[in-house]
């Protein structure tokens, strides 16, 4: 007689090695999921996770079925795995839910180039979050392949009761909607879902932006200035006034601006505590030019604003924006945007933009509003300014030294002298743009120019990080600089004074509204921070804030 080989291990050495796997596959899943929830909401990612895990306590004789199930389980931990991570990513370097309005309109206002771009920058990041990804699947796949096997009678009465017990308890949670939809796979399923119905609202802005001059037509604004009118607004992105000079800074980053400050005198009001009440382009954008009531049921856009006063609009710009580009820039009437590569971390120089200034300066329109959007530094920094024009990387000095006594680490020190080379460059491009609005052109009539960043950024400040930053002063403290060829007029608050008073980035269409002479029926100069009449309401911002006046 021939002796046939079992074909899996003994029923009790299976047992006993099943109950601590299947333990120790349910406290790993229960890990990732802590990672991106918290609450009740992992207590019910844990019963969505159920059946998979009941699945291993059902025998299978099969070898090819019991593979099948190893990698069915290992799959099922990787969903979650991946779900966790990315939500602590999230939530560590945004505060934000991959569903929140933060995300959904960086994501949506992404593409594959700049997304590329972004894991350059954070890639060591993303590779301590792909290495624990990695482990959890190789323990995954470990503990999955401890499955029990054999014939299923030998599942016992109560094992088969509580087989039964988990997954009704998974199908009363399956139907539930509420819960049904936090499952990885079908939460980003929906999240995909979101995403194209954002492109697609932007993708169909002609029948918004129609509406939107409409509104400003009949709101019928006027000119309450008499001769010739030029007024340039330049918007930049991610500049944090701490590291500018003219700020206080102790590097070097605003010679140009400096020069000008001490030769215009009061013309040229640094306005020295501006904030942003938004820590990313998109919101910010619509903030201000929506005079800070984006969401009123009839909110009005100064871009039309102007337009329906008999202003001449011009929208020039680096950035390759598609949202931006179809919901603000389109209204109006010359659009002209030098950076055709896509993504904002394209390498086109902000000085591309001085010859398309000079240009509009030079047009005969009696009145004309022109807007400049810079990139500023938004990341990548090193694309921001020219190659070898870093004068911050040839020694220590005491901004380095600083950071290290504050345990910065060397790759955001290294971050800070590109930060501070990219806004010696912006400098000279926004330096530029001031001596072209006071010189190019009809030499007679009004002048203004007003520029600002629409958000700061974390370059060693508050945290050992660069970038974006939501959670931190740094993210919403801005540059602000208003100046005029005229003195003001008797209504409006002394240039030193204005200078002091803290300023919001979503009120500055009403001192816009000011710099053009707009007159309307809702205007509210207790908005605009040059007005004599100007009352300070303090934004509400994801943190405290020490002063708004520091």
């Amino acid at each position: 007689m021939v002796t046939l080989p079992a074909t899996g291990p003994a029923p009790a050495a299976s047992s006993r090695r099943f109950w601590p796997a299947l333990g120790a596959l349910a406290a790993l899943l229960a890990s990732v999921i802590v990672l991106g929830h918290d609450g009740r909401r992992v207590a019910q990612l844990l019963v969505l996770a159920l059946p998979l895990l009941a699945w291993l306590s059902w025998p299978v004789r099969s070898a090819g079925m019991h593979r099948l199930r190893q990698a069915a389980v290992t799959l099922w931990v990787l969903a979650f795995a991946l779900d966790g991570v990315v939500r602590a990513y999230l939530l560590d370097t945004y505060q934000s839910a991959p569903d929140g309005a933060l995300v959904l309109g960086a994501a949506a206002n992404t593409n594959p180039r700049e997304s590329a771009e972004y894991l350059s920058m954070h890639w060591r990041t993303a590779l301590l979050w792909l290495l624990a990804v990695l482990a959890a699947v190789a323990c995954a796949w470990r503990l999955a392949a401890r499955g029990r096997r054999g014939p299923s009678a030998r599942l016992s009465r109560w094992a088969a009761a509580g087989l039964a017990a988990v997954l009704l308890l998974s199908g009363v949670a399956y139907a539930s909607k509420p819960w049904r939809r936090l499952h990885p796979v079908l939460f980003w399923s929906g999240w995909q879902s979101q995403l194209d119905t954002l492109r697609a609202g932007w993708a169909d802005q002609q029948r918004v932006r129609d509406a939107a001059l409409a509104r400003a037509r009949a709101a019928a604004p006027v000119i309450a200035r008499e001769g010739p009118s030029t007024v340039v607004l330049v918007i930049t992105d991610s500049i944090n006034r701490d590291n500018l000079g003219l700020y206080g800074y102790r590097r070097a980053t605003t010679p140009r601006l400096q020069a000008q400050q001490r030769q215009l005198g009061e013309q040229l009001t640094v306005l020295r505590n501006a904030w942003s009440v938004d820590a990313s382009t998109l919101p910010a954008l619509r903030n201000l030019f929506a005079f800070g009531e984006p969401d009123r049921a009839d909110p009005q856009h100064l871009l039309a604003m102007a337009r329906a006063a008999g202003y001449k609009t011009w929208w020039m710009s680096n950035h390759d924006d598609v949202a931006i580009e179809q919901q603000h820039a389109r209204l109006a009437d010359v659009v002209d945007i030098v950076n055709r590569t896509p993504g904002r971390a394209s390498a086109s120089l902000d000085s591309e933009l001085l010859d398309c200034v000079q240009e509009a300066l030079e047009d005969p329109a009696e009145r004309k509003l022109i807007i400049v959007h810079l990139l500023g530094a938004h990341p990548h920094y090193t694309l921001r300014f020219p190659p070898g024009q870093n004068p911050f990387d040839d020694e220590v000095d005491a901004v380095e030294s600083d950071m290290a006594k504050s345990g910065r680490s060397a790759w955001v020190r290294r971050f800070r002298q590109e930060y501070d080379a990219a806004l010696l460059y912006h400098d000279f491009v926004v330096g530029e743009m001031l001596q072209l609005t006071r010189t190019v052109g009809r030499t007679d009539g009004y002048r203004a120019w007003m520029y600002l960043s629409d958000h700061g950024q974390e370059v060693g400040h508050g945290s050992d990080r660069a970038g974006h930053s939501p959670s931190t002063e740094s993210g919403y403290r801005i540059p602000a600089l208003v100046w005029r060829n005229q003195p003001p007029p008797a209504e409006a608050a002394p240039p030193a004074e204005a200078a002091l008073r803290p300023f919001r980035a979503d009120w500055a269409a009403w001192t816009l509204a000011d710099l053009l002479a707009l007159r309307w029926n809702g205007l509210r100069t207790e908005r605009d921070v040059l007005a004599a009449g100007y009352r300070w309401e303090a934004p509400t911002l994801p943190m405290a804030v020490r002063s708004f006046t520091d």
